[in-house]
């Protein structure tokens, strides 16, 4: 772009730049406007939804606890969650990852630097979740 003058090129720059504060106040004021709908949003924790008629909004049913607490004890003797670090108890010592499909033992080649997505008691816990055994 050519421009006559200096003072050409300073208001040129100058609108650019009141229109990026102005974009910018937007976005900002949008995302606040998010962030507020987001907190005031029902917990669906614990719910699953039964489709109704097209007026009407997805009816809410609360999920069996006694259903969901029987898993819940078939999946932890199995297999736990770590700890904040990634690491495993001594109770479940091998480290699965479920991002590579891998799963570490003690004593392994990078057992150590594996920050632990599921911690499994023996390899056949989660070789039954889908992981495989690392190479090293």
């Amino acid at each position: 772009m050519h421009f006559r003058s200096s003072r050409a090129k300073l208001a040129f720059v100058s609108r650019l730049i009141r229109r990026g504060a102005i974009a910018a106040t937007l976005a900002s004021l949008g995302y606040a406007a998010w962030k507020f709908l987001a907190a005031r949003r029902p917990d669906t924790a614990g719910l699953t939804f039964q489709a109704q008629p097209f007026p009407l909004p997805p009816k809410p049913i609360p999920v069996s606890t006694s259903t969901t607490a029987r898993h819940d004890a078939a999946v932890d003797d199995r297999s736990i969650a770590p700890d904040p670090d990634g690491d495993c108890p001594v109770t479940h010592p091998i480290k699965g990852k479920h991002t590579s499909g891998i799963y570490h033992q003690p004593g392994g080649f990078a057992y150590e630097r594996t920050h632990a997505d599921r911690c499994y008691r023996d390899t056949t816990a989660a070789e039954d979740d889908g992981l495989r055994a690392a190479k090293r």
